[in-house]
């Protein structure tokens, strides 16, 4: 609870007493005096529960972008509650199966953490921002579930771009401030990306104005390989920073030998490689002695930092009928990020096409350009009436993604922001960092999401007020980079060289412990076009790798 020296400031204010300095403490005077209006008071990340022996009952807490973990699963015996899946498993009454449709949504599109439901039959999550309730009182308890922070933001008044970048920079500034309270050393994870990079440099003018000045701990992952390689931007910003850096260069010989640890720790198949060197940069973290690491994720879901997003907003600009800006962002696109005019064109159809038409040209092009590879007898049973991301946003109220602002809410709300935490939770855990994210202060979210769409994309430009409030805080190259790679890694030589025998071994396993899941002809055509360079190696082919691994580290059964 970052606001907690604030809060016990209140809280003495009203003549309450503390025995000790903990947020924990603060937490449970804080439910005493003010009940579950406390929890619109806390800015933090946080799962937990109270047991609240005045009502007899058990409240179990989520923070409200889903940052800390909290599962639960309801037997015959009662109802169980935990902070990992695999705290679960082995239930009486709780068969370690597959949850087949949660299953699909992962492999065919790569989303999971979009419902309720996870991987494993009857084992669900407490959502984002969402309290559960169980009355103690009855004899067989009962659960219910409501949402505490809501998910709808009004919109703002017309801003300047001027005037959006100053109030988004005050806010994340002092977000940054809330986020460096800590009684032990302090880092951050640096990709060279904005997001991070951004981070990196606000924490170091903060750091340098106190006595002594100390200097950030930064901890990057670099390659040999030029086309997945930042070091030129890490460069800058740890010169432009002052930061005292660690850069590290994962090793290709390493993702096959640490996936099984990593799936273990994950609790669920992940979705590429990328998580294997954010694994090895909060592994480094570890042993330079750094416990807690700042980091940049949620900025690209509140501000529409994905590519995809220019298919809503393009879509967006035919159905109103500005041309001119349309022909500007297809133009700059092809200028910046090389992206060819009619593959544009291509992708700005979808989002304007009727749901049911999507759908069966997505089935379409999975059975001919995908060759049927999820295509079984047991899947067919489980397709999907709608793509994971309609479902992510039907399932808490929200429209499907027409444009920026409905795609924004979607992505941070319920799909790819708490899948992107998942990883990210487990990872720093596994090697006792605290990982924070100052981009999730509700504060900077709920201003974010209720901005014009002119301040995210502009032409070419994605999360534009964010580079414009980065101005004299960042270097230029890097304020300006419009190139996206995240914690990528070099999968395409590294799959089709020396791991081609492991990625095929990893497959045949997958069939193995899953006999009749996958379309095995069709799955085995789809990897051979990855591998033999006919097809670009994208991440479906770890996700069918990593289904297996997960199979058997958990012993999971169809």
């Amino acid at each position: 609870i970052y606001n907690f020296l604030e809060l016990r400031a209140e809280l003495e204010a009203t003549g309450e007493r503390f025995e000790t300095q903990s947020d924990s403490e603060i937490l449970l005077r804080a439910f005493a005096v003010w009940g579950e209006q406390a929890l619109d008071r806390l800015q933090g990340m946080f799962a937990f529960i109270l047991h609240d022996a005045r009502q007899q009952r058990l409240i179990g807490v989520r923070d409200r972008f889903g940052i800390k973990p909290l599962y639960y699963a309801q037997t015959a015996r009662g109802i169980a509650f935990a902070s990992e899946i695999k705290q679960l498993l082995g239930l009486e009454g709780l068969p370690t199966r597959m949850n087949l449709p949660r299953v699909h949504d992962f492999l065919a599109s790569g989303i999971m953490d979009h419902t309720d439901e996870t991987m494993f039959a009857g084992v669900r999550q407490v959502r984002a921002g969402e309290l559960a309730v169980v009355d103690l009182a009855v004899a067989r308890p009962v659960l219910t579930l409501r949402r505490w922070y809501p998910v709808s933001v009004a919109p703002l008044a017309t801003l300047s771009e001027e005037e959006a970048a100053e109030r988004f920079r005050n806010l994340l500034d002092r977000s940054v401030d809330l986020h460096l309270r800590a009684d032990v050393p302090v880092g951050s994870c640096l990709s060279g990306g904005l997001d991070s990079s951004s981070l990196v440099c606000l924490m170091a003018g903060k750091l340098q104005a106190l006595p002594g000045s100390p200097q950030v701990r930064s901890v990057s992952a670099c390659y040999d390989d030029r086309s997945v390689d930042e070091k030129p931007f890490i460069d800058q910003v740890v010169a432009h920073a002052r930061t005292r850096s660690s850069i590290i260069y994962p090793r290709h010989e390493d993702v096959f030998d640490q996936a099984a640890l990593m799936t273990w720790h994950q609790d669920e198949p992940f979705g590429s490689s990328s998580i294997f060197a954010q694994w090895s940069v909060f592994a480094e973290a570890r042993r330079i002695g750094v416990k807690v690491m700042l980091d940049g994720q949620g900025a690209d879901e509140q501000l529409a930092g994905y590519h995809a997003a220019f298919h809503y907003h393009g879509a967006d600009l035919v159905r109103s009928g500005q041309w001119g800006k349309l022909a500007r962002m297809m133009l700059e696109r092809r200028r910046w990020h090389g992206t060819p005019l009619n593959q544009q064109a291509r992708h700005l159809l979808l989002p304007l096409l009727p749901p049911a038409l999507k759908h069966l040209l997505r089935n379409r092009y999975r059975a001919v350009a995908e060759h049927g590879w999820l295509d079984s007898e047991v899947f067919r049973q489980h397709q999907p009436a709608e793509s994971a991301l309609d479902l992510a946003a039907r399932s808490i109220g929200l429209v499907p993604p027409r444009d920026i602002a409905s795609l924004c809410h979607t992505l941070t709300h319920a799909s790819n922001l708490q899948m992107l935490l998942h990883w990210e939770d487990r990872s720093s855990m596994a090697h006792s960092i605290e990982a924070r994210v100052p981009f999730l202060d509700h504060r900077l979210v709920e201003f974010s999401l209720g901005l014009g769409n002119q301040h995210k994309i502009v032409g070419g430009d994605t999360k534009r007020v964010l580079r414009t409030a980065m101005r004299g805080i960042l270097p230029e190259a890097v304020r300006q980079r419009r190139d996206k790679l995240g914690f990528a890694t070099p999968e395409t030589s590294w799959f089709r060289g020396p791991l081609k025998p492991l990625v095929l071994e990893a497959m045949e396993q997958s069939f193995r412990l899953a006999p009749g899941l996958l379309n095995e002809a069709g799955t085995r055509a789809l990897v051979d076009d990855m591998l033999s360079g006919r097809m670009a190696v994208d991440f479906r082919l770890w996700r069918i790798c990593n289904l297996g691994i997960w199979i058997r580290q958990f012993g999971v059964t169809a």
